[in-house]
């Protein structure tokens, strides 16, 4: 059966590779134009543990004052998604070891231009700059002894070429940049291609190919990568969207070793009804961030093979038109393997593997108190095992806030 132009080219062209979105995103794009937005609030939060990992526990009530923005503008070849939040973390009785105020701060633009019927461009991009890592973006691992920046940018050209091909080229670049860290900022930039075929009107298949490069800081190793990808999109409702990719990454570290691997992706997204919502993100690969470690007794070891899984799951459930309950969790369980002293003079003995398991759990009530305002309570609980120094850690944090829209 022929498809019908519009069908065909949303199916092939709407869901392209992982966006500046992070690894919630399936591929959605704004529906309608959204008007200026502004939003600002601050939450009141007592933490146990506010610089986990490093020295003995201590508790800290803190604020986190904010200002946003957001708007949407669409017109039949254009759409512009922005949006900004500018805020900080103030501890009134911060540790020795850590900053009193921290920035909690993040932006985004996304771009699609669609040239004709057949052709359209594609630009998402982010930034942020903060302390409490945001675990769906696929950069932190565990908590971190100060700020960082992570950005990205994602550009692509997706072409139809006919009813049921198409394909999406692009250029993504990301980086990371620690402040009080050493041998941890990255750079990398990554080609892709991918090629599409819809099968139904509700199955797309893909089939990917990605390299890139990143370039390490301090006595981290530079890398590249290959990715060898097939995968499935289907769309099982209007509401509903799953995603999978899977198949091998070829991982070659500069001063290291060069491995292979298993590689797999995986994105959920169903609105179940007008209540309930949820989302999920599976990723499974080797890592090229967080590889440089102080093991005891050998000192710094980088580690060539850090496979990593990501698993994380959100929940919203409307129980009234004024009141919602939202919770999720992220578990990363990380193993670090083929380690090799960078040291000086470099320790001689057997570098032993490591294990590391970061679980972080939240719920929280939201409610709208008029048209203006809107009332947050959260509870959130972090648990970090590993056989790394120092990053054994418990973490409890409890928010109460308050926000207004106009």
């Amino acid at each position: 059966m022929k498809l019908k132009i519009p069908l065909s080219f949303l199916g092939l062209l709407a869901v392209g590779p992982a966006s500046a979105q992070g690894l919630y995103y399936v591929g959605s794009e704004a529906q309608e134009s959204i008007p200026l937005k502004w939003v600002v609030g601050a939450d009141l939060t007592y933490d146990d543990n506010v610089s986990p990992g490093v020295g003995p526990e201590e508790s800290s009530f803190g604020t986190n004052p904010y200002v946003g923005l957001s708007f949407v503008s669409m017109t039949p070849q254009t759409t512009w998604d922005v949006y900004a939040r500018l805020g900080l973390i103030y501890y009134f009785d911060a540790p020795d070891d850590m900053d009193e105020v921290s920035s909690q701060s993040r932006a985004g633009i996304n771009l699609t231009h669609r040239f004709s019927e057949r052709l359209r461009f594609s630009s998402r991009n982010f930034v942020s700059y903060e302390l409490e890592p945001d675990y769906s973006y696929g950069y932190a691992s565990s908590r971190q002894v100060g700020e960082y920046l992570i950005w990205q940018s994602d550009n692509s050209l997706g072409y139809r070429w006919t009813e049921r091909v198409a394909t999406y080229s692009g250029l993504r670049l990301s980086g990371t940049s620690y402040a009080d860290v050493d041998n941890n900022d990255r750079f990398t930039w990554e080609l892709y291609n991918q090629f599409r075929y819809q099968l139904s009107p509700q199955t797309v298949l893909t089939a990917d190919y990605r390299y890139s490069q990143t370039s390490g800081d301090g006595v981290s190793s530079d890398s590249s990568d290959h990715y060898i990808l097939g995968g499935l999109e289907h769309r099982f409702s209007p509401n509903t969207i799953g995603i999978v990719r899977a198949g091998a990454q070829l991982h070659d570290v500069d001063d290291g070793d060069s491995t292979s691997n298993p590689y797999v992706e995986l994105a959920f997204n169903s609105q179940v009804n007008q209540q309930f919502g949820v989302r999920a993100f599976a990723r499974y690969g080797i890592e090229t961030y967080d590889t440089v470690q102080a093991i005891d007794p050998v000192g710094l070891v980088e580690y060539d093979d850090r496979q990593t899984l990501r698993l994380g799951i959100s929940a919203n459930y409307a129980v009234s038109p004024t009141l919602s309950v939202f919770s999720g969790f992220d578990y990363i369980p990380t193993s670090y393997a083929s380690g090799r002293s960078v040291t000086n003079p470099p320790f001689l003995g057997s570098i032993p593997d490591a294990d590391e398991d970061i679980f972080n759990a939240y719920i929280g009530l939201s409610m709208k108190i008029n048209d203006y305002l809107t009332g947050t309570a959260t509870y959130n609980f972090t648990n970090s095992s590993s056989d790394i120094n120092g990053r054994d850690y418990d973490r409890n944090r409890f928010s109460v806030g308050v926000s207004a829209e106009f």
